[in-house]
Order: C-alpha cells, then sequence, then structure tokens
C-alpha cells in the first residue's frame, strides 16, 4: 500500500457502487485501479465511465489483483459472504456493504476469515462515520439528555416493486428490513449497543418477504427501541432519542442526517448542522476516509464501526426474522 494513496478495488457496478466511486475518485489519498463484475461488459463499461485501468468480467480475478489494497464490496446482500470471502482468502481488506450478509451465522463466517487472514474488515455502515451523527454520539454519551429511555427511528419507500425485483426474493434475502430495516436498527444499537429481546410484527407478501415490519427492542438499561421499516410506502425517515433530561430530533434522512435539534427544559431548542466542507449530506467519502485512515494505521477494524457491533446488528436482524415468520434459503446451510 502506498504511503501517498490507497488502491481501490470496486465489484460491482450497480447504483451504490457508482455512487462510491464517484466519491472516491475525488479524494486525493484514494486510487481506483480495478473493478469487477460478472460481465465483461457490465466492467468496461462502468470503468469507462469513471477512467478504472483494469475491468474484469469475474470476481477472483479482482480478488487475485495484487495492485488493489481494499476492494469495496457492493453486491446484493444476498453475495456479500462469497464474495468479500473470495477477497478476504486472497489477500485483499473489504469494506462490505450492508446489510453486512443475510444472516449472522454468514457474518461470523466472514469475521472469522478476516482475523484468520489478518485482513481489514468493515460494515459500510456510513451512517456509523458521518460527523455529525459522532457529534450526535457523543453528546448522548456525554449525558446531555440524560438517561436514554427511548429511540425511534424509520425509514420507508414507496415504489413499484415487480414481482422479478430482488427485493420481492427471498435468496436474494428480499424484504425491508436487509435493505432499510438494518439503518433504524443499526441507530437504535449505536446507542443503546444489543437488545436483550426483541418483539415484532410484519406484513409478508406471497413469497414471503416482509412488506412492512416493526419491532420494539428491549435493552438491560431499560430502554426501549421503536424501529420500522416498509418497501410499500415512504416514510419521513426521522428519529428521535428522548432521554430523562432533553430529547435530541433529526426531522428527516437519520441515516445520512445534515442537522439535528437537541431540546432540553427550560432551555431553547438547540441545531446542531453539517459543516459545509464535509460535503454534501449524500457522500460516501467518510466511510472511506475511515477505511484508509485504519489501513494506514495498521487496524484490522474500525473503531466507528466495529465488528462485534456489525454482528450484534445481524443477531438482532435475525431475530425480527425469527419473530415474523421470513426465512431465506441460506438459513438453511
Amino acid at each position: 500500500m502506498s504511503v501517498d494513496r490507497v488502491r481501490w478495488g470496486i465489484l460491482a457496478t450497480g447504483g451504490i457502487a457508482a455512487a462510491f466511486t464517484a466519491d472516491l475518485v475525488d479524494m486525493p489519498d484514494a486510487e481506483v485501479v480495478a473493478v469487477a463484475s460478472r460481465t465483461d461488459a457490465s466492467a468496461k463499461a462502468f470503468a469507462e465511465r469513471f477512467g478504472i485501468p483494469k475491468a474484469y468480467g469475474d470476481w477472483a480475478s479482482l480478488a487475485e489483483d495484487a495492485d488493489v489494497d481494499v476492494v469495496y464490496v457492493a453486491t446484493p446482500h444476498s453475495a456479500h459472504r462469497a464474495a468479500a470471502g473470495m477477497c478476504l482468502e486472497a489477500g485483499r481488506h473489504v469494506l462490505c456493504e450492508k446489510a453486512f450478509t443475510l444472516n449472522s451465522r454468514e457474518a461470523l463466517e466472514l469475521v472469522a476469515l478476516a482475523r484468520r487472514h489478518d485482513r481489514f474488515l468493515m460494515e459500510a455502515m456510513w451512517t456509523y462515520c458521518n460527523p455529525l451523527i459522532r457529534r450526535l454520539k457523543a453528546l448522548v454519551d456525554d449525558g446531555v439528555i440524560g438517561e436514554v429511555r427511548t429511540v425511534q427511528a424509520d425509514f420507508g419507500i414507496s415504489a413499484p416493486i415487480s414481482p422479478a425485483h430482488r427485493l420481492r426474493d427471498p435468496a436474494q434475502g428480499g424484504g425491508a428490513l436487509l435493505d432499510l430495516g438494518v439503518y433504524p436498527v443499526s441507530f437504535a444499537q449505536l446507542l443503546l449497543g444489543e437488545p436483550s429481546d426483541v418483539v415484532a410484527r410484519a406484513v409478508l407478501s406471497d413469497e414471503g418477504i416482509d412488506l412492512q415490519t416493526g419491532a420494539v427492542l428491549s435493552f438491560e438499561s431499560g430502554a426501549l427501541a421503536s424501529v420500522h421499516c416498509s418497501i410499500t410506502g415512504g416514510t419521513p425517515t426521522a428519529a428521535s432519542i428522548t432521554g430523562s433530561a432533553g430529547r435530541i430530533d433529526i426531522p428527516d434522512g437519520f441515516f445520512f442526517a445534515d442537522r439535528f435539534v437537541v431540546h432540553r427544559e427550560g432551555r431553547d431548542p438547540e441545531e446542531f448542522t453539517a459543516d459545509p466542507a464535509h460535503g454534501p449530506r449524500n457522500s460516501l467519502r467518510h466511510e472511506a476516509a475511515e477505511v484508509m485512515r485504519a489501513l494506514r494505521a495498521g487496524e484490522t477494524e474500525s473503531p466507528l464501526v466495529p465488528l462485534e457491533g456489525t454482528l450484534a446488528v445481524m443477531r438482532t436482524l435475525d431475530a425480527i426474522r425469527d419473530r415474523v415468520g421470513v426465512r431465506y434459503p441460506a438459513d438453511a446451510n
């Protein structure tokens, strides 16, 4: 790895891969050197779009490329175990999109692989790397609103989804929970840790995936978190944290927040906003910067997105699916 630049490989060529790569190419300490897809045509088109020198029509060639320091895995989550595992075994460091895997068993396997090969591994939970969310967490940890009693967060979208779409396919981890629900669950656990109990209800499709899911997470501290996700209706994507001495509201887009408001009794509301120097609110550069910082420091995981936290979120997602009756074929393996 160069002292000046970290060399990235991009595995997959969909929308999130394009968004991440667009941010990477603007970062002076990052160099995108290769991209891989399942087809030569897709890889070459992506490479031409972003000026990437190498394009592979298979994943293994990227995994084996010694010129690549770290691979960003941007496939659908049903392929995360295979794609990230291949890269780790080949000696590459890995940043893997969320949901991290289909279930906690697959997540444990990836973490074990990373530790066996002494490679860096991180879930691409950009929310945790957002400077404003880091500021919010610091305020909560400092007791600005007292002891946290409740966390509420939602993420729902309204879009026509055909029966052939991956979101309707159990084999591809379809449904609202892994695509959208991972955000409110991760937000709650950022602040409260892993729940001690989970209660959940869902509306299921004919295919057996969750169209919308609501869950209440209970914590040893006595706190509760209420989380909701849906692919049948757009929600405010808002979040609220209530403590014994106040409340913090994120009015919209909590997972890429650019402002939040602190309410405390006897005081005027205090608004915190993102520093414009940190880039647009939907920037993925913060998680890229954290990966590169950790690699230069010789770390194999990030303190901002620790692997134990990722495993804890996957256990909660498993528990929610268990309560609502959503099963994936991979669960039987």
